[in-house]
């Protein structure tokens, strides 16, 4: 009897030892793997793989430490439903960890996001538009120089006309994409996809206002856009459109310096304008000679929507002239003698742009 207990307890001990040593492996075999490289360990999971199958996987890209271990995790846990996909790992994770992300389809996708900021121009749109696709530059804008893309798009968009095909024109489409962050497939989105998607989005927010234009969509944006370059705050462009309207209406220019620099390519955040800029004839060139009460011959940045919005609702003003200093405070003013003190006021203060 003696023999059977002590045979019972050497088999207990060693059942026990056993049992311990596999616990011991298990758990530590479900621990992060020691070490994990600098880069993200990207794999792929194919459709209808099962269990095994994923636990070879991530084994084999250096993921987990044992794939059996990961198989009896998942059978433990009752785990179902990992889904197909590719996975970046960019540290070392638990099984469990590992094994929730792959549950919860966080999967790698090739779509591209570009942000197009507002106020930006049409060339800062094609140069993001290349940053983020397999598109250049210049193939974004030789597409807007097709004459027969551009009738395409005006039979297709109510807002587009033949205004936007004048030879003047440096861009046809400058003022029509909608500032936001737009979603794409892939880099390989051809520069047709791109302006089709910005422009369905135009589409739906001047739709909400097609009873309200007093001016063409054209020149609506038009005056967006300077109103969007020359004022920061809703409440400012709103009462800047107040002020061209102003001068529209007596026949004055509207004088304003945004559309010279867009008429001579100047860039605002690095150079000032030149007394010749100012002076020389351009359809976009508000302050040059012979645009007495004319809208500028098109936009010279896409606008936002509050500018879009502003111009649609402008502010009942009395003032026929208002200068942004350096700053961008707005100074509104109604005669031509207090405009001249707010610019001397500015001068003296060192806020005033200098002209060369």
């Amino acid at each position: 009897m003696k023999k059977v207990i002590i045979v019972f307890a050497i088999l207990l001990v060693l059942l026990i030892v056993v049992a311990g040593g596999a616990f011991a492996w298990y758990t530590n075999a479900l621990k992060p793997v020691d070490t994990f490289g600098e880069e993200a360990v990207v794999l792929e999971i194919p459709e209808g793989t099962g269990i095994s199958g994923i636990s070879k996987i991530l084994e084999e890209k250096g993921v987990i430490r044992n794939a059996d271990a990961c198989k009896m995790y998942c059978k433990i846990a009752k785990v179902g439903n990992l889904q197909a996909g590719k996975y970046s790992f960019e540290e070392a994770k638990s099984v469990p960890e590992i094994i929730a992300k792959i549950a919860s389809g966080d999967v790698l996708t090739d779509e591209i996001q570009i942000t197009f900021i507002e106020g930006k121009n049409m060339r800062w749109y094609a140069k993001a538009i290349a940053e983020k696709t397999i598109n250049s530059e210049e193939e974004v804008l030789n597409l807007l120089a097709s004459e027969e893309y551009i009738d395409s798009l005006i039979e297709k968009y109510w807002f587009l006309t033949d205004e936007i095909k004048d030879e003047d024109i440096y861009f046809p489409l400058e003022g029509y994409l909608l500032p936001d962050t737009y979603t794409f497939e892939n880099a390989e989105v051809s520069p047709e996809t791109i302006f089709n998607v910005i422009l369905n989005f135009t589409d739906k927010f001047l739709s909400k206002y097609k009873d309200d234009f007093t001016y063409s969509v054209h020149q609506t944006l038009t005056l967006a856009s300077m109103a969007e370059m020359e004022g920061k705050s809703t409440e400012d462009r709103s009462e800047i459109i107040g002020v061209f309207l102003n001068r529209i209406d007596k026949g004055m220019s509207l004088g304003s310096d945004v559309t010279t620099y867009y008429a001579f390519g100047v860039d605002m955040a690095k150079n000032d304008l030149t007394v010749k800029q100012l002076n020389t004839y351009n359809p976009y060139n508000t302050r040059g000679p012979n645009m007495e009460g004319k809208i500028p011959i098109g936009p010279i940045c896409n606008p936002s929507r509050s500018a879009i919005e502003a111009t649609l609702t402008p502010t009942q003003t009395d003032a026929l002239y208002f200068v942004a200093d350096k700053t961008g405070k707005v100074y509104f003013t109604k005669s031509n003698d207090e405009h001249s003190e707010i610019i001397s006021k500015l001068k003296s203060e060192g806020k005033w742009y200098v002209y060369e």
